[in-house]
C-alpha cells in the first residue's frame, strides 16, 4: 500500500511517500513544498494546491496521512493558519477519493520514537535509522511527514490484525 504523509505548513510543507510492507517499509520519495512567506495567504494556498496535485498525480497514493490540528493556548493564531494548509491537503485528497488518516502529533511521535513528547531531532534520527540514511532528513518537516506515513502504516496494519482476530473469534463462537 502506498502512503503519502504530509506535514502541513504555510511556508514549508513536508511530504513523504512510502510503500508500506510491515517488515520493510520502502522509502519512495520525500521532500518539501516551499511557499513564498511574503505572498498573500490565498496565493500560497493556491500554490500549495497545485504542488500537492502534482505529488498526488506522480505517486498515486492509496492513503494520505496528515497530522491533526493542535492548538497551544499561547499560540492560537498558529493553529488557525495551519488549518488553512490542512484544509487544502484534505481537499486535494478528497477530490481524488484518497483515504485520509489523521493522527495527533503525540501519537505519531509515540509510534516512531517511543514517547509522545519527542523533539524534532529525535524524530529525524528515528527516520534516519529506519532507512539507514547517511544524513538526517532536512528540514525536519520531511522527517515529520515520513513519520506520519509510518505511523499510518503501522496503525492500518494493526487494524488488519485486530479484524482478522475478531473474525477468527466469530468463527469459533458460531
Amino acid at each position: 500500500m502506498r502512503i503519502l504523509g504530509i506535514d502541513p505548513g504555510l511556508q514549508i510543507t513536508g511530504y513523504g511517500v512510502i510503500d508500506w510492507h510491515p517488515l520493510h517499509p520502502k522509502l519512495v520519495d520525500a521532500g518539501v513544498i516551499r511557499l513564498r512567506p511574503k505572498s498573500p495567504l490565498e496565493q500560497r494556498l493556491v500554490e500549495l494546491e497545485g504542488e500537492l496535485e502534482s505529488i498526488f498525480e506522480e505517486h498515486q497514493p492509496q492513503v494520505c496521512a496528515v497530522e491533526q490540528l493542535y492548538s497551544h493556548y499561547a499560540h492560537p493564531r498558529t493553529a488557525i493558519l495551519m488549518g488553512h494548509a490542512r484544509g487544502v491537503i484534505l481537499l486535494v485528497a478528497q477530490r481524488r477519493e484518497i483515504r485520509l488518516e489523521q493522527y495527533a502529533a503525540n501519537r505519531i511521535k509515540q509510534s516512531i520514537v517511543g514517547h509522545g513528547h519527542a523533539g524534532k531531532g529525535q524524530v529525524q534520527r528515528a527516520i534516519q535509522n529506519q532507512w539507514n540514511l547517511s544524513q538526517l532528513p532536512e528540514p525536519p518537516d520531511v522527517a515529520d511527514a515520513l513519520a506520519a506515513a509510518l505511523c499510518c502504516g503501522r496503525n492500518l496494519a494493526g487494524e488488519k490484525v485486530k479484524l482478522s482476530r475478531n473474525l477468527g473469534m466469530k468463527r469459533v463462537n458460531e
